[in-house]
């Protein structure tokens, strides 16, 4: 409202034949600080003295001053329910709404931000899909209302290589630079000087039981079914208590792991073995848990060693 006035005094005073140099003088004088600048001054004066009546902008062309509505909100939330790939420019198009309301809605109104798919192990089967759930259900109703103490009861265990040499991951490797200067590099291919094969059991508590196995050393179901006796003689030495409340075995569905050597020791043994449905690593959580944890560990002690 204050440019629509200072326009209208700017009008008056040009009605009245002063120069915009008076004009401007006269405005400083009443408005101070809030004076419009001396161009705005000019401008208007001109406009005036050749016959203009109105103090309004002029309409743009383009698009009008969008108002985020429920209804624009309903609609863009539809569109991306039905394909969660439109883009920014996609959805202005079909909406005639402007790419930044369209990014204000989807953060502020919708909550929504744009991530990456995530790479899995495999494309599950329907019937695969269905044993994840089955699995899942299955270990919900185990729990019951204490699922505390079925925790405790679980021990996990699976393979993993361990080199000589471990190199850093990428998220580890990752360190703050100058724009403008060249970013560190790391090499995808590191010499090595050799590697075991580990085999890793553990609880809630922490490690039970680590078995080395050199290169070129078949993994067997006799060897695994050793194992599994080692761990029982583990347990009964370092959590005391536990075996008497039933072991809970969780491990992968790895040949060695089902095959009848394993199976029957598993029996003989008197663990209790929790479901584990096929190409599911996420739910034996070594891999994505104690692995990476043990190795970052081993990388510190070895480069501790070499200094």
């Amino acid at each position: 409202m204050e440019q629509i006035e200072q326009r209208a005094v700017i009008k008056f005073l040009t009605k009245q034949g002063k120069s915009p140099k008076m004009i401007m003088e006269e405005m400083e004088a009443v408005y101070g600080t809030q004076c419009p600048s001396k161009t705005m001054i000019y401008k208007w004066n001109g406009l005036f003295k050749h016959g203009r009546e109105s103090i309004e902008d002029d309409p743009r062309s383009g698009r009008p001053v969008e108002v985020t509505t429920s209804d624009i909100v309903e609609k863009i939330e539809k569109l991306v329910v039905e394909d969660a790939r439109l883009k920014k420019k996609q959805l202005s198009a079909l909406t005639g709404v402007s790419e930044t309301t369209i990014l204000r809605i989807l953060h502020d109104h919708l909550g929504m931000t744009k991530v990456s798919a995530r790479w899995v192990p495999r494309m599950l089967t329907p019937v695969q899909r269905k044993q994840r759930v089955d699995a899942s259900k299955h270990f919900l109703e185990l729990c019951g209302e204490e699922p505390a103490a079925v925790l405790d009861r679980i021990v996990t265990g699976d393979e993993t290589w361990v080199h000589h040499y471990e190199p850093e991951s990428k998220q580890e490797s990752m360190q703050w630079h100058k724009k403008g200067t060249p970013p560190p590099k790391k090499f995808k291919v590191s010499e090595s000087v050799g590697k075991i094969m580990a085999t890793v059991f553990w609880d809630t508590e922490g490690i039970l039981l680590i078995d080395y196995k050199e290169k070129g050393v078949n993994i067997t179901g006799t060897y695994y079914a050793s194992l599994l006796q080692k761990l029982k003689e583990a347990i009964k030495e370092k959590r005391r208590g536990k075996w008497s409340r039933g072991v809970l075995l969780l491990h992968d569905n790895a040949p060695v792991h089902k095959c009848h050597t394993a199976t029957a020791a598993l029996f003989n043994c008197g663990y209790e073995s929790l479901i584990h449905p096929p190409y599911s690593p996420d739910l034996a959580p070594s891999d994505y848990y104690l692995f990476p944890k043990l190795k970052k560990e081993l990388r510190e002690i070895m480069c501790g060693a070499v200094e």
